[in-house]
């Protein structure tokens, strides 16, 4: 655990009972604050009762009286679509709102880690696409190079449950646009944005509120290197803001697709090789091609992004290279389930969004689709040039027959259930075609999570006859 610093003898109220919020309530308690908090739900606040954190109803008149600080879950909105009822309470009685994140930036440097030979750093990633591996992947380069890492932050542990570094220790944060956006202080040492593509639109008043939270990692405090995907106009944008000029050394662009020129640093991925460039040269190169738990183009862009991060923190390319191909991948994401007669069974369920499933379809080469759900702003359009690999699609979700008919260039099947997706596509499929599900969809009109999807289909796939 990291005890929050500042909070001795205050009272803070903590709203929003699940992962980040338990672990907030006792990192405030051992840090010598007084915490109220919170759930809409009876599963939430039984969880914290049964840790002796004392329940108070915060959407009551006054509930915020002498409460020096409000800590909300990421999960719960705070601007848009409309405010939950105590944070608006708390912004109409003054009352400071922050988040785990936040709180674990502000105890960043405690006394104690002032004996260390070596001071914790911490890489923080964000962005739409690839966040997950990315954070996953840096983690993996360091620890197979040597250097003890913790990863935690919308992956992993939550931020403030991790143990108290060690000298050296890097701590990789995976981190939401949800997570960024009301954070008070992020200071990470390497900050790392892999791409923007439209999500969570209404929580964040559309693609430009979405933006700007996501660049609050780079603008709130600033990092010591920024590691940015340049390939959209947002990210060419921010790395314009972060560089003092064309060699500025603290800034590397990342791209897949082209060459970046110019005398700064670079990390680019072309036709399946990875090229680090520096002050126009060309320092380093590695073939991407055969990794196998970094399968498709949108992976080649997560190997750049983990490459420069480490890179920044002084790993060799020899020692990256090596620890690339002992990278598994992981669950949800680009998961190769099976090979059964021939035909490949792949998992991509985090591809939530129109432009993940996109990546993962040009990943492969004929493809029968498993997609659908709970359909997002933005509509389909943008699929449709990735459809070209689609032999068929076997579409899930209450709205099947809607979603089929958005995506009209390509046969489709409506199943609704992730059962009959599977049989159908698995009994029509042929030697060297790929049975894949990557929705383009949330999940929540069929399942809790997007993690409960992925684990459906694989339980499908795995009843399948041999």
């Amino acid at each position: 655990m990291i005890p929050v610093s500042g909070v001795d003898g205050k009272r803070v109220a903590v709203l929003g009972l699940g992962r980040s919020g338990l672990s907030a309530a006792r990192a405030l308690r051992a840090g010598g604050a007084e915490v109220l908090a919170w759930d809409d739900g009876a599963k939430g606040r039984a969880a914290a009762e049964a840790e002796g954190v004392g329940i108070v109803d915060l959407s009551r008149t006054g509930a915020l009286e002498g409460v020096d600080m409000l800590i909300t879950s990421p999960g719960i909105p705070h601007l848009y679509p409309a405010p939950h009822k105590v944070i608006a309470a708390a912004h109409e009685a003054g009352v400071p709102v922050d988040n785990d994140i936040g709180l674990f930036f502000r105890s960043l440097g405690r006394s104690e880690w002032q004996d260390l030979d070596t001071p914790p750093r911490v890489i923080a990633v964000t962005g739409s696409n690839g966040k997950s591996t990315t954070s996953a992947l840096i983690a993996h380069l360091l620890a197979e190079n040597g250097t003890p890492v913790q990863l935690a932050g919308n992956i992993g542990r939550g931020i403030l449950d991790i143990d108290p570094p060690v000298d050296g220790e890097v701590i990789v944060l995976e981190l939401s646009s949800y997570q960024t956006e009301l954070a008070r202080a992020l200071t990470p040492d390497v900050a790392v944005f892999t791409n923007l593509s439209p999500d969570h639109l209404d929580r964040h008043g559309g693609l430009g509120g979405y933006f700007a939270a996501k660049r609050r990692l780079f603008a709130e405090g600033g990092s010591d290197r920024a590691v940015i995907g340049v390939d959209e106009p947002e990210g060419a944008f921010l790395a314009g803001q972060m560089s003092e000029g064309v060699g500025d050394g603290r800034l590397i662009r990342v791209s897949v697709g082209r060459k970046l020129t110019g005398p700064g640093w670079s990390v680019c991925a072309r036709k399946g090789f990875l090229a680090e460039w520096r002050k126009d040269r060309q320092v380093a190169s590695i073939d991407l091609r055969d990794v196998a738990g970094l399968p498709g183009v949108h992976n080649h862009q997560n190997a750049c992004s983990a490459y420069a991060a480490v890179r920044a923190l002084a790993l060799s390319p020899r020692g990256i290279e090596k620890s690339f191909h002992s990278f598994q991948g992981l669950p949800h994401r680009s998961q190769r389930v099976a090979e059964i007669g021939g035909v490949i069974f792949v998992n991509d369920s985090k591809a939530a969004n129109v432009d993940a499933a996109a990546k993962a379809l040009s990943a492969f080469g004929q493809v029968r689709w498993i997609c659908g759900g709970l359909e997002k702003d933005g509509g389909l359009e943008a699929l449709k040039p990735a459809l070209g690999s689609v032999v068929k699609a076997y579409v899930i979700g209450r709205d099947a027959a809607d979603f089929a008919l958005k995506i009209g260039a390509v046969e489709a099947e409506i199943c609704t259930s992730m059962a009959v997706a599977v049989a159908r596509a698995a009994a029509e499929a042929k030697p060297g075609e790929v049975v894949l599900l990557a929705p383009a969809a949330a999940s929540f009109d069929q399942y809790d999570n997007f993690e409960k999807r992925g684990e459906d289909f694989v339980t499908q796939v795995e009843s399948l006859p041999r």
